[in-house]
């Protein structure tokens, strides 16, 4: 039987203000987040942070199963193919059946996460303002600005269009569709995490990547980020966070798979790490290289991926011309 519960703290402040949502642990072996949220609360708690305007829900653990655990995912990874479940299999559809409205109640989401290789800390963005069917958008301008001020400079937009097309590819590689895991993995809707479904609902949302799992500085670029969402949005009487200069932007514009548990790295890559056309990347199980078609940067590799997952990503310097307001 499963006794995990969910868990959200509320603040509510007597001026009407936007009503911010923050998410820590969205994957268990990720606690930077979860630690910045402890952080911020108790300094509301004590009364040094009080909030003059809006309200702000702070989840600090929003999958405690996989937190339990200490690993990514409890049944499977919450972050995809996230909504309302009629009949929930996993425990991670009974999630979705309690965050997505949690979610709907809110403006904005600033989610809190970290990643398996070193490397810097930075934002996920969503895309610039379209009336698509596939992500349409009208907060872009909002969004940007408020990315512009958690502390960090390195951009990287692209996620949901990159996911449609791996899914794609994914299906085609699939001649027949039986199980569970190959349902959900070849559903158009695999890309929608906390942030695809906030835009879905009429708000904005930021995933903000801390930095290294075990990085001990982590926490405290949550913690700031946090501090920097509140001052910015006018929740606390602090001065407005300066934007950030020099900024690096990127965008997502592939995902590749592993198509076998053999397939393998050339080299232990970190997100970012630059490639030229030809590098070589990894080699597949039968000896087939796995070369960079053109100049850009690795993202997400992930040695340790199952079959038919997210090996590695590919991105680009982005064209986009970033707000500054």
């Amino acid at each position: 039987m499963i006794t995990h519960h969910f868990k959200a703290i509320s603040h509510q402040a007597l001026v009407p203000g936007p009503r911010l949502l923050v998410l820590g642990a969205v994957h268990g072996n990720e606690t930077a987040g979860t630690r910045g949220i402890l952080r911020v609360l108790q300094e509301i708690d004590a009364g040094t942070l009080p909030l003059v305007a809006g309200s702000v829900t702070f989840v600090p653990i929003t999958n405690p199963l996989a937190y339990e655990l200490g690993q990514r995912a409890g049944e499977r990874n919450l972050n995809r193919n996230l909504g309302p479940c009629a009949e929930p299999q996993e425990f991670e559809d009974h999630i979705a059946n309690w965050l997505c409205p949690l979610m709907a109640r809110h403006d904005l989401l600033l989610d809190l996460h970290s990643f398996q290789a070193v490397g810097r800390a930075f934002v996920m963005v969503g895309p610039e303002n379209n009336a698509s069917t596939l992500e349409p958008f009208a907060f872009a301008d909002a969004e940007v600005a408020l990315a512009l001020r958690l502390g960090v400079t390195r951009f990287v937009d692209g996620w949901l269009s990159t996911y449609a097309r791996g899914v794609e590819r994914r299906r085609a590689a699939i001649d027949n569709v039986t199980s569970r895991a190959q349902q959900l993995d070849t559903d158009p809707r695999y890309g929608i995490g906390t942030t695809e479904y906030m835009r879905s609902v009429g708000g904005y949302a930021l995933t903000l990547e801390c930095g290294q799992h075990d990085d001990p500085q982590a926490p405290e670029v949550a913690y700031r980020a946090i501090i920097n969402t509140l001052a910015h949005l006018g929740h606390i009487d602090a001065p407005q966070p300066a934007a950030v200069t020099g900024i690096e932007a990127l965008r997502i514009f592939d995902v590749i798979d592993k198509a076998h548990e053999a397939d393998a790295f050339s080299r232990p890559w970190s997100s970012f790490d630059p490639l030229r056309a030809g590098d070589l990347i990894g080699t597949r199980h039968d000896g087939t290289p796995v070369h960079a078609h053109g100049n850009g940067y690795i993202l997400f590799p992930n040695a340790k991926a199952g079959v038919g997952h997210e090996w590695f990503y590919l991105a680009k310097a982005n064209p986009r011309q970033l707000v500054r307001n």
